[in-house]
């Protein structure tokens, strides 16, 4: 039988094979068990080398991003290894600059959903009545309507007006699905007896999503952000590689979209294409794997299956010491 949750955000998780769900504990483990994951250290990394080109972009690559001072439509060239673009400007100066605004984006528009899914999915699923039908009514809406016309014409209407814009869209767009997993997650824990316990108390409903339900979901709401993050990653630059966002805008999507438009592909120019397309490929790595990993250690059920084939990966069949241990290696 599945190990039980331990009632309440302010116990301990009494049974160390219990799920890192809700309680001050079971987070607490959290960060060792996602260092013993390989999944979780590779997505680490990656993400810690990106937030360092974005947060000192001028150790990196020193100098003027937009400066048109180069041979026009260079390839890989001394001092040069990614090229220049058709009017003179450093690939590699605006790769690394554009990091910044990319990961704003990416973060930002994932911290939006994920808050705007926890406010109506956990208020639709603890008040219920005619608040959940009024919340799950526009969420349905949101899950129905086909995103990707939405997108292009919210965008559409938005176009120029820069990273404000694309965020807007994103967050209006990108938070439904979320929200109707938040809710049912909510309604499964309505009886529950510390909710009880606080309504008893006479706490208002506005305390007890917030300090009584929302710490017994935090492992699901970072599976929220990460999940859109990951989405919001090639999203926001399919927008921008249509022309949809600010062409002022140094970003790893205005980078392709100005490749695109200019031929980078057919002039022989191919890194100015093919280096933001990789870029925009390694952050999403960066967080689904971070996404696979927490889903890892948070699922009971995928936990249950690594215990059962961690003896079949030693040779000889012998199990390897500490093989059921949390977020241990074969991650």
């Amino acid at each position: 039988m599945a190990p039980q949750l331990t009632l309440g955000p302010d116990r301990a998780l009494a049974n160390p094979e219990a799920p890192l769900h809700g309680s001050d504990a079971g987070m607490r483990r959290l960060l060792p068990a996602l260092i013993g994951n390989r999944k979780a250290t590779v997505g680490l990394v990656l993400l810690a080398g990106i937030t360092f080109v974005a947060l000192f972009p001028a150790l990196v690559a020193p100098g003027d991003p937009k400066a048109a001072i180069y041979d026009p439509s260079l390839g890989s060239v001394a001092g040069h290894p990614l090229g220049t673009t058709q009017i003179g400007e450093d690939v590699l100066t605006q790769l690394v600059w554009g990091t910044r605004l990319t990961l704003v984006i990416t973060v930002v528009v994932g911290l939006l959903t994920t808050i705007l899914s926890v406010l109506v999915g956990l208020t639709s699923a603890y008040v219920g009545g005619l608040t959940d039908r009024a919340l799950s009514l526009v969420t349905d809406v949101f899950l129905i309507i086909p995103t990707l016309p939405l997108l292009i014409v919210l965008s559409s209407y938005l176009s120029g007006s820069g990273t404000v814009a694309i965020i807007g869209v994103l967050t209006v767009t990108g938070w439904a699905f979320s929200a109707r997993q938040l809710r049912v997650q909510g309604l499964s824990m309505r009886s529950r007896d510390f909710l009880e316990a606080a309504r008893a108390r006479g706490e208002t409903s506005a305390y007890i999503i917030l300090m009584e339900l929302l710490p017994n979901m935090l492992s699901l709401v970072v599976a929220t952000f990460l999940g859109s993050t990951v989405y919001t990653v090639a999203t926001a630059a399919g927008l921008q590689f249509l022309g949809l966002g600010n062409s002022n805008d140094i970003t790893w999507g205005t980078m392709l979209h100005f490749a695109q438009q200019n031929g980078a592909l057919w002039s022989g120019n191919v890194l100015w294409a093919l280096a933001p397309g990789a870029a925009v490929a390694l952050l999403g790595t960066a967080f689904a794997l971070l996404n696979y990993a927490f889903d890892e250690l948070t699922n009971p059920a995928l936990r249950t299956v690594r215990r059962r084939r961690a003896p079949r990966s030693i040779a000889g069949g012998a199990s390897a010491p500490g093989a059921v241990t949390l977020g241990g290696p074969g991650a």
